[in-house]
């Protein structure tokens, strides 16, 4: 009998490929919010000096201590204020239990208030509706600030008034006094320009530093001296001598300060050097 063969069938497993690649797990951290610090102004404690506005300096003044309101931009309302002996706060809103209303005296203009006294400090620096209108508080730095200012204008202006010529100083003093410029020798003319630059030392700056000064007082001396006339009306300046119109002033400006624009004008610059001839 035949034996059966049989055919051996090779099956192939299916391969399973090795990766060396690694699964990554990503941990999230928490987040962690950033809080930013506003840098409010601190409160400065100590002695504070507040003066009445104008150099007045009456022998008391008392200011209003209750039934004035302060508007807070940050609630957005007003707030009514009171300053009080035993509270410590002045917003009425805030206060609690009775109220023993305290009394504000200037003495002579001056309050001062001492360190320890912070609730009234605030209230008249902070709050007050008539601080620096009716009363300022008195700030060294600023005032130091102030004053080295206005003696760095003086020290200018006496420097440029020491050096100045003598028609250039005529022109600046003549807005000072007027027609009695005329009058003073060069020396009166010389010391009084000097102080005027001491007392006034931004105006004389100003004056100084003006092109149509001295060409108004080129005007006034033509006119003092009868080279030209101004009419009766101040509307119109003429040749003294003929009567001929120079020119007509506009409606709401001054005289001289209309001429002495009018110089810089073609046919002005003519007339100039005429009138400069004959002075």
């Amino acid at each position: 009998m035949a034996k059966k063969q049989t055919k051996k069938v090779e099956v192939e497993e299916p391969q399973i490929e090795a990766t060396n690649e690694m699964t990554e797990v990503v941990i999230e951290k928490p987040k962690v919010k950033t809080v930013v610090k506003e840098n409010k102004p601190t409160w400065e404690i100590k002695d504070r000096v507040y003066h009445l506005k104008n150099n007045n300096r009456p022998l008391s003044y008392s200011i209003k201590t209750h039934g004035v309101h302060w508007f807070d931009e940050e609630k957005g309302y007003e707030r009514e204020l009171m300053y009080t002996s035993n509270q410590r706060t002045v917003f009425v809103d805030e206060m609690v239990g009775d109220k023993r209303l305290e009394h504000v005296v200037f003495r002579n203009g001056v309050l001062t208030v001492p360190r320890n006294k912070t609730v009234l400090q605030k209230f008249l620096s902070l709050y007050h509706p008539l601080r620096d209108k009716l009363f300022v508080e008195e700030k060294p730095v600023e005032r130091a600030a102030s004053q080295l200012e206005m003696l760095e204008f003086e020290v200018e202006a006496l420097l440029m008034a020491r050096t100045m010529d003598i028609d250039v100083a005529e022109a600046i003093m003549r807005v000072e006094m007027g027609s009695k410029v005329s009058e003073i020798s060069s020396k009166e003319l010389k010391r009084d320009l000097l102080l005027f630059a001491k007392r006034n030392p931004v105006l004389f700056l100003e004056l100084a530093n003006d092109d149509n000064i001295q060409l108004r007082n080129f005007g006034i001396k033509a006119n003092e001296i009868g080279l030209i006339s101004l009419s009766s009306d101040q509307r119109t300046f003429s040749w003294s001598s003929t009567g001929r119109k120079l020119m007509t002033v506009p409606f709401d400006e001054h005289p001289y300060s209309a001429l002495a624009a009018w110089f810089k004008t073609d046919e002005g610059m003519e007339v100039y050097s005429n009138i400069e001839k004959q002075l």
